[in-house]
């Protein structure tokens, strides 16, 4: 647990310091720190020529204060504005760079070329439907040009030593349009392959139309970032300091991020050079510590790795959702919670071995660094790091005052360094996290101790001040609040640190003796197993976390409700008062709670499972029987909703399309469970067949009926069974196989449409009936019929989407014109699981969250 400084100890009666408050808390970094910070964040994304202007505006304006200013009031202004001249100019370097030279070249007309490219962090597997992507962030440091296509001129050819002209060769004089041939010329040194255009016979003149001219190889050096995207399974082999050849397409980047170019990358890259020294380590530790892991369970071999060095590889993507439900997710990743508890354990070994003052922040600092080494010196981790050393500064200080100093002069230097942080929510995260623990945690802890023992009141200010500090953000980018991660973080609070210390431990022993690491972490999988039990327990929980506005009203709102409940805490008076409030809303918040439906609501006829970027449908068709439609792309996740909604039998299965995010969770289904039958589209190729094993299939066709129970399903499509999908079908032709579906039951219907595309939803729309309940299609894309939507005149709609999808599904445009067509739309990224029952009142949606 991190330290909290301590207040209090060096109070003495003196007037504070220029910049120091009362209390004692040293703010004079602050200011600056935010104008580094604000101004990076506001120019990023800003024309060059406007952060060069405000750079010479600002420093101009500064320099005139600091020259002419004797009041205290003038000094400040200053060295603000001299603060933002500094960040300007330093992300004017950096946009300059990146917007400029033959990479950005390359991206602004589509080309493709050959890179050597340095790697700067390890590959991020992407799954998508039918394939898998890998985000590898790399520095590109040559372009060879092959084939770039520049603007040529077609004259009279003449060589002079200064220019180059073209002449096309002769043509047929029959009037009809050829294509003429102009020989290669020589321009600034290369050779240039010039090619003429069609021409025209007149009886006279021949007249030629140049074309773009291919240029030949040459090679440039460059020293900027590139993000590349690769399907090649090679590039997970791959990792920091390797220095590549590839080739691919360049395109331009979005968004303000300091990356000149997004290469597509198609086939596997090329090694030119192997990881560096330090990084060959870091990978030796790294692989050594997943070979000892190797024997646990699958959560805890997934989470020690990710818990120690940040190596996330064996992490199941749901498990890592349950943590950021929980509130958790800062256990996953490099950290400065990680570094404190090192430090920590090398200062109490320093103390118990009777270790200086003077030796034992050396060997601080040589654990920081060896830390760091093990965990890879990315940017994500030397934040981590500079944060933590903001904790040892203060802590070693021996007073809490210094630790806003530090944090504000960290602040600094890392944006001046690298400006990107300056719109990073990680960097966000751990400032505001780190100024929680030392502005809030020492008087929280203060005050809880008058009624708590000191060991809980410590650890209830710590999770308390971290989580109200970077709460704002979180409702920023997520649109949710969690309400029981403080309570998540207390309950795992005590198996953070054996499990960090033991995992080190571990790391450093299994390259020496892979024995004696595999018995270490064992008990650091005990206490890792506890972790993932408070996630998945918490995330499970009802409301364990509510929607709330996101963006910056989201944050805004979230900031003044705080604002509010501490005044109500500091006054007698508000605090009569809301305690008033709440006891007259206390009997009406038991009364709903009491009438209003469980999990799941009775009378329920379908349910949309949150199965995060995928697909899977429950409809009723009897106690503890449902037909399912689709399985998701994770059995974990269709399982525990299925188990939510006691289902036990399992008439049919039906699996629209064969994409990974609607067949991938089949064993999920069928895990505890009888499932009878299997409905595919005759279309299917036989991938589906091998999760289903020797499930009795059948192949749907139109017009088909089925009759389960009160429950009908008719088949709208597909209307033929040819072609059969092939492995090399695009996406749109296999979302386009999907079987339709109608339910329908005595008081109920929906329509089921898979993922089928606007044109066969164009195609079919004649065929829809009126139904009560929509699927959208395929997530939400953009790719929506109107007449479709409207033929089904349906009243309630339901989108099954992943949280924070890298498809911006579902689109704004599918949003607005559902909207227009007066359809209210739930989706499962916000409701979590979604049903729909019969009320009196008519149908009804009720959401699990």
């Amino acid at each position: 647990m991190p330290a909290i400084p301590p207040t209090g100890q060096d109070a003495r009666p003196t007037a504070p310091a220029d910049g120091a408050t009362s209390s004692g808390t040293d703010v004079r970094l602050v200011l600056p720190a935010l104008a580094v910070w604000g101004t990076a964040a506001l120019t990023l994304g800003a024309a060059v020529a406007v952060i060069w202007s405000l750079a010479v505006v600002a420093v101009a304006g500064g320099a005139v204060l600091l020259v002419r200013g004797r009041r205290a009031g003038r000094l400040t202004a200053g060295t603000l504005l001299v603060c933002v001249a500094a960040s300007a100019a330093g992300v004017g370097v950096r946009v300059t760079a990146v917007r400029s030279g033959p990479v950005r070249d390359l991206a602004r007309h589509g080309e493709r070329a050959v890179v050597d490219a340095v790697i700067t962090s390890d590959p991020v597997e992407r799954r998508r439907p039918g394939r898998v992507t890998f985000v590898v962030r790399a520095r590109a440091e040559a372009v060879v040009v092959n084939g770039r296509r520049v603007p040529a001129r077609a004259k009279a050819v003449a060589w002079d030593g200064r220019r180059a002209e073209a002449r096309a060769q002769p043509v047929a004089r029959d009037g009809r349009r050829v294509h003429p041939r102009a020989g290669p010329v020589a321009q600034d040194g290369r050779r240039e392959r010039v090619r003429a255009g069609p021409v025209a016979w007149d009886g006279r003149r021949s007249l030629a139309r140049a074309e773009p001219v291919a240029r030949e190889g040459r090679r440039v050096r460059v020293r900027v970032p590139v993000l590349l995207l690769a399907t090649d399974a090679r590039w997970a082999r791959t990792g920091p300091s390797v220095r590549v050849r590839l080739a691919g397409r360049f395109t331009e980047p979005r968004g303000g991020d300091l990356t000149a170019a997004v290469v597509i990358v198609r086939g596997p890259p090329t090694v030119l050079r192997g990881p560096s020294p330090p990084q060959r380590f870091a990978g030796t530790i790294r692989s050594r510590l997943r070979a000892a892991v190797a024997r646990l369970p699958p959560d805890q071999r997934g989470i020690l790795p990710a818990m120690v060095v940040g190596d996330v590889s064996g992490l199941d993507p749901r498990l890592a959702a349950d943590f950021r439900t929980a509130g958790l997710t800062h256990l996953l990743v490099v950290s400065g919670a990680n570094l404190a508890i090192v430090i920590g354990a090398v200062l109490a070994l320093c103390r118990l071995a009777g270790l200086g003052r003077r030796v034992a922040p050396v060997l601080a600092a040589g654990a920081v660094l060896l830390f760091v080494l093990v965990a890879r010196p990315e940017p994500s981790v030397l934040r981590a790091t500079v944060m933590g050393m903001v904790g040892l500064v203060a802590l070693l200080g021996g007073r809490g005052r210094q630790g806003l100093p530090a944090l504000g002069a960290a602040v600094i230097l890392l944006v001046l360094l690298d400006p990107s942080l300056g719109r990073s929510a990680g960097f966000a995260l751990s400032v505001l996290a780190t100024a929680g623990l030392l502005v809030l945690a020492p008087a929280w802890r203060d005050r809880l101790r008058r009624r708590l023992p000191a060991p809980i009141a410590d650890a209830v200010a710590v999770a308390a001040a971290a989580e109200a500090a970077v709460a704002p953000v979180l409702v920023l980018m997520s649109g949710e609040l969690g309400v029981l991660s403080v309570a998540a973080n207390l309950l795992a609070a005590p198996a953070v640190a054996p499990a960090t210390l033991l995992g080190a431990m571990a790391a450093l022993t299994a390259p020496i003796a892979l024995p004696i690491a595999r018995l270490i972490v064992v008990p650091a999988g005990f206490a890792v197993g506890w972790v993932a039990f408070v996630a998945r327990t918490t995330a499970r929980l009802p409301h364990a976390s509510i929607p709330w506005p996101d963006g910056l009203a989201g944050a805004a709102s979230l900031v003044a409700a705080m604002a509010a409940g501490v005044l109500v805490i500091r006054s007698p008076r508000l605090r009569v008062a809301a305690a008033g409030i709440a006891a007259g809303l206390l009997p009406g918040v038991i009364l709903l709670r009491l009438v209003s439906p469980g999990w799941p609501p009775p009378g329920w006829r379908m349910v949309a499972c949150d199965v995060g970027q995928g697909d899977a449908l429950a409809l009723a068709a009897g106690p503890s029987r449902a037909v399912v439609i689709d399985a998701g792309p994770d059995p974990r996740a269709v399982d525990g909703c299925l188990d939510r909604l006691g289902i036990k039998d399992v008439p049919l299965l039906v699996i629209t399309h064969p994409h990974a995010d609607h067949i991938d969770g089949i064993p999920g289904v069928r895990a505890g469970r009888t499932t009878h039958l299997l409905l595919t589209t005759p279309r299917d190729p036989g991938r589906t067949a091998r999760l289903t094993g020797r499930l009795a299939t059948t192949r749907a066709m139109p017009g088909q009926i089925w009759r389960i129970g009160n429950l009908t399903l008719t088949v709208l499509a597909p209307t033929s069974a040819d072609p059969p999908l092939l492995p090399s079908d695009d996406g749109t032709t296999i979302n386009n196989a999907s079987v339709v579906l109608l339910a329908r039951s005595p008081d109920f219907s929906a329509l089921l449409p898979g993922d089928i595309e606007e044109d066969a939803q164009h195609a079919l729309a004649p065929a829809i009936p009126p139904v009560d309940v929509l699927k959208v299609p395929h997530h939400g894309s953009r790719s929506q019929d109107r007449t479709f939507l409207a033929a089904a005149r349906a009243r309630l709609a339901l989108i099954s989407v992943g949280r924070d999808n890298d498809y911006g599904h579902p689109a704004p445009t599918t949003m607005n014109l559902l909207r227009d067509l007066h359809v209210r739309t739930y989706r499962t990224d916000r409701e979590g699981d979604i049903a729909i029952a019969r009320a009196n009142s008519g149908l009804v949606e009720v959401s699990r969250r």
